[in-house]
């Protein structure tokens, strides 16, 4: 089901809704009651703007607490790469992203600000915009195509050529230079061996699949290599890798083209795609339907258009707030 509204709502007029919501949540006084009921007389868009922030108060609580999940393991990896104390700082962090979650995805309706995407920026060298494919050449002549929304960071001054991959997905076709290329991504590597390949990050790890010629994999520094070649794929998480597999690399790869393809693959993680492709958010809340599987092929660029496909199948509810959230249960 998604709710849509014949009244049109101005962005002023949601964050004024956003800050009564944030009022009335907090102990108001008579005189805060009475203004507020003022404001929302004074016009009927007002009182659709406040209705559609209660929905997203509701709907926060346990939307907020995935995004919060999600947000401390972004953090995790950018204060280990800033090679502080993660204990102390990390619980701090991670209380905090607890309480604030509900706010913060709140926020993000009103103001886009999408934390987990501006950490990852930091340090990276080339980023894509979310539903932007983006091809670029680096210092050696190596070309990269990112996936949307997705980042990098390239470091070419030892005996080694190192890209890590911050945030997304990429394909490389590597030039020979004589110095090794590796991709580090999640605590893993994929080191050429001679190839075009990608990397994806994942929820907790990533996945390596081999369109030509041959790649090392290493699910972390004191894991054994795994070599691939064509049309093969391994997917790794907390220094483990899966069995190698075979698979349809072109048809893997059709986003460079367009096409999001899957073959069994579970909605969440087909969700997760999808964010790549949408300004605002998507929120999956329903864990049963998240590993429901999927088949088939859609085009990248309309994201609200595969979402209302895959309801038609599977029969989730959907709720399109403000245009900016988009929320699945």
């Amino acid at each position: 089901m998604t709710q849509h509204s014949k009244i049109q709502v101005t962005p002023e007029q949601e964050r004024t809704a956003l800050q009564w919501l944030s009022v009335l949540h907090d102990q108001p006084d008579s005189g805060d009651q009475a203004t507020f009921s003022r404001w929302l007389q004074a016009d009927p868009a007002h009182a659709e703007a406040y209705a559609q922030a209660q929905v997203v108060w509701e709907l926060s609580e346990v939307a907020g607490s995935t995004l919060a999940n999600e947000e401390a393991l972004v953090m995790q990896r950018y204060l280990s790469q800033m090679n502080v104390s993660r204990r102390h700082r990390l619980a701090r962090w991670s209380s905090g992203l607890a309480v604030a979650a509900c706010l913060l995805l709140m926020v993000g309706v009103f103001a886009g600000w999408q934390p987990m995407r501006w950490l990852n920026d930091l340090g990276a060298d080339y980023v894509s915009a979310p539903g932007q494919v983006r091809t670029l050449t680096l210092a050696d002549q190596s070309e990269v195509t990112l996936g949307a929304d997705s980042a990098i960071a390239v470091n070419f001054s030892g005996n080694e050529r190192h890209v890590e991959l911050r945030r997304g997905v990429a394909f490389f076709h590597v030039t020979h230079t004589g110095k090794p290329f590796v991709v580090d991504a999640d605590g893993g590597e994929a080191r050429v061996l001679g190839t075009e390949f990608e990397v994806r990050l994942q929820p907790g790890g990533a996945q390596v699949t081999v369109l030509s010629g041959r790649v090392g994999v290493k699910a972390d520094q004191q894991a054994p290599q795994q070599i691939l070649t064509a049309d093969q794929q391994v997917a790794y998480a907390a220094g483990t890798a899966d069995t190698v597999h075979r698979v349809d690399s072109l048809a893997q790869l059709g986003w460079r083209t367009g096409w999001l393809t899957y073959y069994k693959t579970p909605l969440a993680d087909v969700v997760a795609d999808l964010k790549r492709y949408y300004p605002g958010q998507i929120v999956l809340l329903n864990a049963q339907f998240g590993e429901r599987r999927i088949s088939g092929s859609f085009p990248s660029q309309d994201p609200q258009t595969v979402i209302n496909s895959l309801q038609g199948v599977l029969g989730f509810e959907q709720h399109n707030l403000f245009g900016k959230v988009i929320v699945l249960r």
